[in-house]
C-alpha cells in the first residue's frame, strides 16, 4: 500500500504501524529503507524475515539528529562528532560502540552499531512522529527495502514490486542520491572507510581532520557492516564490467546476436542492442540513476548487462563499488 509521504496523515499512520512493531518502507536521500523500531528486537526480526537477510548481518539505524545517536551509542568519539557536524543529516553512516541494553538485533549481535541521520523531509517527519508516538520509537532500523542481495530501490514503486501489498510504503519521490551511504567505522581509534558512497574520501578526511584508513590497512577484523558482502546489489541479469574498447569489440563480434544484451556505457558504442542506455559523464548523475537502470534492464527481460567500467577518479568510488558487487554475483 503506497501512501503519499508528504501528507501528515500518511506519516502519522506509518508511525502508528512502527510503534506497534510493524514494518514501513520510507524514502531517504540515498535509497528507500525497510523500517522497524530499532529498539524492538522482535520488530527488527521482521525485517530479516521479509528481506530473507541473515540475522547476523547488521542493519543501519536511522535517527532524527546527532543528539538521538546517544540513545544507541555508548560513546561518540570526537572524530564521529566532527563527522556528524559536517555531514548529518546526509549520506554518511557511522559505526559506534553500542549501548549494551539496546539494538542488539539491529546490530547483528555485535557490540557496535551503525547510525545515520537521513536528509529527506519524509524520513525526518517520520522519525519525529515516531518519537512522539505511544510507545515512543527513537530510531528506525532501515536496510534497503528490497530482497537481500538484490538491486536497491530508489522509488516507492520499486519497493511495492518486491513485497506483499499490505506493506505500507511512504512515497517521497525518486531518491536524489541513488546509492547507499558511505560507512565510516569509528570504533578502532582511527576512522576506517568500510563502504564508499557519494562523499569522497577527501571530503571525509577534510571534515574529520585526519587520515581515513581502509580495512585492509588495519590489523584485526572490521565490524560487519551493511552492503559490504562481495556479491550485492545484483539484478537478475548477469552484469559484466569492461572498458569501452573491450565492450565495443565484444559487440562487434556478436553482431546481430548482441540484440538482446543490455548496454550501459559512457562511450558512444555501435550496437544493435535494443537496450542501450547512455551513462552520464558525471559520477553523481550515474549514482542517481544506477539502480533504476539495472531494474529497467531486468524488467526488459535481458539475461546479460554489459557496463562500461567507471573511471578511476575518487568521485566514482561509490558507483564502482556497487557495480563490482553487482558483477560478483
Amino acid at each position: 500500500m503506497i501512501l503519499d509521504g508528504r501528507q501528515d496523515s500518511s506519516v502519522a499512520q506509518a508511525a502508528q504501524v512502527l510503534a506497534r512493531g510493524g514494518l514501513v518502507a520510507f524514502p531517504t536521500e540515498t535509497v528507500y529503507g525497510l523500517g522497524a523500531d530499532a529498539g524492538n528486537d522482535a520488530a527488527v526480526a521482521g525485517i530479516f524475515a521479509a528481506k530473507g537477510r541473515p540475522s547476523d548481518h547488521p542493519l543501519i539505524v536511522h535517527v532524527s539528529d546527532a543528539a538521538a545517536a546517544s540513545r544507541f551509542a555508548a560513546t561518540v568519539p570526537p572524530v564521529a562528532q566532527r563527522l556528524m557536524q559536517a555531514f548529518w543529516p546526509g549520506p554518511l553512516t557511522l559505526i559506534l560502540p553500542r549501548r549494551a541494553d539496546l539494538g542488539a538485533a539491529a546490530a547483528g549481535g555485535q557490540d557496535s552499531i551503525g547510525l545515520r541521520c537521513p536528509a529527506h523531509p519524509v524520513a525526518h517527519a517520520l522519525l519525529v512522529a515516531c518519537a512522539a508516538s505511544e510507545p515512543p520509537v527513537f530510531g528506525l532500523a532501515g536496510p534497503s527495502a528490497n530482497r537481500f542481495g538484490r538491486v536497491s530501490p530508489t522509488t516507492a514503486q520499486h519497493v511495492a514490486s518486491e513485497f506483499a501489498e499490505d506493506l505500507l510504503v511512504l512515497d517521497g519521490g525518486a531518491t536524489r542520491v541513488g546509492i547507499e551511504s558511505a560507512i565510516v567505522d569509528c570504533t578502532r581509534g582511527v576512522p576506517v572507510l568500510l563502504r564508499p558512497g557519494v562523499l569522497t574520501r577527501t571530503e571525509i578526511e577534510s571534515a574529520c581532520g585526519e587520515r581515513l584508513w581502509l580495512p585492509e590497512e588495519m590489523p584485526g577484523a572490521a565490524p560487519r557492516a551493511s552492503g559490504t558482502l562481495e556479491s550485492h546489489y545484483a539484478p537478475d541479469a548477469k552484469v559484466r564490467l569492461m572498458d569501452a574498447g573491450a565492450l565495443q569489440a565484444a559487440l562487434d563480434v556478436l553482431g546481430p546476436d548482441a540484440s538482446g544484451i543490455a548496454v550501459y556505457a559512457r562511450a558512444a558504442v555501435r550496437a544493435r542492442s535494443r537496450h542501450y542506455r547512455r551513462m552520464p559523464d558525471d559520477a553523481a548523475a550515474v549514482a542517481r540513476q544506477l539502480f533504476a537502470v539495472l531494474r529497467d534492464f531486468d524488467a526488459a527481460g535481458v539475461s546479460l548487462i554489459w557496463v562500461e567500467a567507471p573511471p578511476e577518479g575518487a568521485e566514482w568510488d561509490g558507483v564502482r563499488d556497487r557495480l563490482k558487487r553487482a558483477a560478483a554475483s
